[in-house]
């Protein structure tokens, strides 16, 4: 399986580019965020518990999410392989990560970064609210504190894979398009 885990900050376009990557790839696109979200629209005992972190700006507790990622790796028979979208997002959700595909007789094979300075972040995650109604993009208070904590809890995870031999950096800046093709020529470069 072609398991990639795409990592960024907020607003480095992931689920744009995940969508492209599922349509040339064939993958499965598991967004925690997307998942989240779904439970937070529906009321569910998970949505509500999620929503209290993400309000704050805070990541939602390592257990939580990964029993919620579990439950939907297993929902696949013969995927070609799966794109991990805001996860993990510590160290110890890699680690349980790797675990848990271990026991399906799988791994990571990538993570790929895109690399975009804060002040671009910024204005990509205020345009999302306006055209999507994100609310979580919405407040810029809400917005710096997500970025502070992918900086002092995220950002070390890139380190996790790097021992691994299993990072590597993408230019997330430039139209869509261009990102994408840096993205194909990365992936297929793991082929």
């Amino acid at each position: 399986m072609l398991n990639i885990v795409l990592f960024g900050p907020p607003g480095a376009g992931k689920g744009t580019q995940s969508q492209r990557l599922v349509d040339k790839y064939g993958l499965i696109h598991l967004s925690t965020g997307d998942v989240f979200r779904k439970n937070i629209k529906g009321e569910t005992e998970l949505g509500v518990l999620a929503k209290s972190y993400m309000d704050k700006g805070q990541l939602v507790p390592d257990d939580v999410t990964i029993d919620l990622l579990k439950s939907e790796v297993l929902k696949y028979d013969n995927p070609k392989g799966f794109i991990f979208d805001g996860f993990p997002r510590t160290n110890a959700q890699a680690q349980a990560l790797d675990d848990f595909l271990a026991e399906i007789n799988s791994s990571i094979v990538q993570m790929i970064s895109l690399d975009v300075e804060e002040g671009e972040l910024k204005l990509r995650l205020a345009n999302r609210a306006k055209e999507s109604g994100r609310v979580d993009d919405a407040n810029p208070e809400v917005i710096q504190k997500r970025i502070n904590v992918y900086r002092a809890e995220t950002a070390p995870v890139k380190d996790f894979y790097a021992e691994q031999n299993k990072w590597m950096m993408v230019d997330g800046v430039g139209s869509i398009e261009d990102i994408t093709e840096r993205l194909f020529k990365a992936i297929d470069s793991l082929k």
